[in-house]
């Protein structure tokens, strides 16, 4: 996910403090987990806060990592809730034109497969049942939210700026469930 108006790409959230000697638990959004370690100082939610990961190791669904300047429990639970973040242009541009970053889609245009613009991509969050994909209709300022699959989403064309949604069955056209 991005960050709006920002190139800031969100790559994890620090959790839990996990034992005393200053390690947390950091939920990572990166496709292999422990690489959250490899990018170095991370930027952060906070004013003035940078985040230095100095050893980390996987742990059922989290990382446990020891954070640079963080010897001890309540610095650790001082953390807690601390979103963290890489420039977009650190990321490796994806190999295949049929991969993206969830971030290179926010602000994509939405099309049917008539060709019809329903609005514009403004988030693809994820509630624990599967990414979904948010269309904003620029004229209500509606949303509306549909899973993210292949199905649902066949046409994907970052460089050409658009995307084709094809409505589910069940979802007649102006009848989406709203968020």
């Amino acid at each position: 996910m991005t960050t709006q108006k920002t190139n800031r790409i969100l790559l994890g959230q620090i959790g839990a403090a996990h034992g005393i000697k200053g390690e947390v638990r950091i939920a990572a959004h990166t496709e292999n987990p422990l690489d959250i370690g490899t990018y170095g100082p991370l930027e952060t939610d906070r004013p003035g806060l940078t985040i230095t990961i100095s050893k980390l190791r996987a742990q059922k669904n989290v990382v446990i990592a020891n954070i640079k300047g963080v010897a001890d429990r309540t610095a650790a639970e001082a953390l807690n809730g601390v979103n963290l973040f890489v420039s977009r242009d650190r990321l490796p541009e994806p190999e295949d034109e049929d991969d993206f970053y969830h971030a290179d889609l926010i602000g994509l245009e939405a099309r049917l497969q008539s060709g019809q613009i329903i609005g514009q991509v403004s988030a693809l969050p994820n509630f624990g049942a599967g990414d979904l994909i948010e269309i904003r209709d620029p004229n209500s300022g509606d949303t509306f939210l549909y899973p993210f699959t292949k199905a649902v989403v066949p046409t994907i064309r970052v460089a050409e700026g658009f995307l084709v949604i094809e409505l589910p069955l069940d979802a007649p056209e102006g009848e989406e469930e709203q968020d």
